[in-house]
């Protein structure tokens, strides 16, 4: 008889970073996720939703603001262990409420998961339309830039 384990969602704080980056080094490795150093993660910490488990980090996600009307859902990661709980849901749902509190417009996603974005009312959009910063500062990094198989997909709010 499981004893059922209380998820929280709460804000990250610097003391998080390790552990933030050895949950998502494996998809760091395979490029499904961007690399991020530990100044990038501690510069924008404030945008980062954590879920965790009796106190064990098992996912977290971030929003980024690209324009005074533009958002996006950032470094999706659940732990291999924690998914299918609805964990990534609620991250992306816990971003969305306050991307509409600061008063967003939309907010989109680079993803492989089309249909999990889906399932939360984000419809498919052409890669053109990002913004170009977005290309310049991120996709550059990336190990498959310039050949994406990314989904690019976005939610008015």
């Amino acid at each position: 008889n499981k004893a059922i384990m209380m998820i929280t969602y709460t804000k990250g704080t610097l003391k998080d970073i390790d552990t933030m980056q050895a949950l998502v080094a494996p998809e760091v490795k395979s490029g499904i996720i961007l690399e991020r150093n530990n100044d990038e993660i501690a510069t924008n910490i404030r945008s980062y939703i954590l879920a965790k488990e009796a106190g064990v980090l098992i996912g977290f996600g971030a929003l980024h603001f690209h324009t005074k009307e533009l958002g996006e859902v950032r470094s999706l990661i659940v732990s291999d262990k924690a998914r299918g709980k609805g964990v990534g849901k609620n991250i992306v749902n816990t971003i969305l409420e306050e991307a509409a509190a600061l008063e967003a417009k939309k907010v989109f996603a680079l993803t492989y998961k089309k249909a999990f974005f889906e399932t939360l009312g984000f419809v498919e959009i052409p890669k053109e339309d990002l913004p170009a910063n977005k290309v310049w500062t991120d996709c550059i990094k990336c190990k498959f830039f310039p050949i994406c198989d990314e989904i690019a997909l976005i939610k008015n709010i």
